[in-house]
């Protein structure tokens, strides 16, 4: 049975640090839920405003939040000493996410959340496309038909009535 980490961030040592588990289905789980309630939350916020503003809005206090959580958690160090090959995927890594987030701000704007959505996790069969051919992933013949059937699903939401 699979058990939710605690909730919340736990005070040790006067420090703080995340719960920790070692099953990522818990942590993919949560990650969803929280990028659910994100795109619900992005629908409203987006209202009124430019989506462009929206995204770079939503950025910043990502930034905000991150650093000093980071800091926080005593993970902080010099991001400078870090592999320029690992320098240059995170910088690479960032614009496809920027790139996403413009594209996905803009999507709200305009269309229903519970389409924009979905469609936008399309990118989980394009991960499993591009980690078998780039990362050289294997995927089951059952992960296969999963990912066939999350690709019909999308199909069956975005076809027009």
């Amino acid at each position: 049975m699979l058990r939710p980490p605690p909730a919340g961030i736990a005070a040790i040592n006067g420090g703080f640090t995340m719960p920790s588990s070692p099953n990522w289905l818990v942590w993919a789980l949560l990650s969803a839920c929280f990028a659910a309630i994100t795109a619900v939350l992005a629908k409203v916020g987006v209202k009124g405003v430019d989506s462009d503003l929206a995204m770079a809005i939503r950025a910043a206090i990502v930034a905000i939040i991150a650093v000093p959580f980071v800091m926080v958690a005593g993970k902080w160090s010099n991001p400078l000493d870090l592999q320029p090959r690992t320098l240059v995927f995170l910088a690479l890594s960032a614009f496809a996410a920027g790139a996403s987030w413009v594209c996905y701000f803009r999507a709200l704007q305009i269309g229903e959340a519970f389409k924009v959505a979905p469609i936008d996790k399309f990118s989980v069969v394009l991960v499993a496309v591009f980690a078998f051919m780039f990362l050289g992933e294997r995927p089951s013949g059952r992960d296969w038909a999963g990912i066939g059937l999350i690709t019909t699903g999308l199909v069956l939401l975005a076809l027009r009535r």
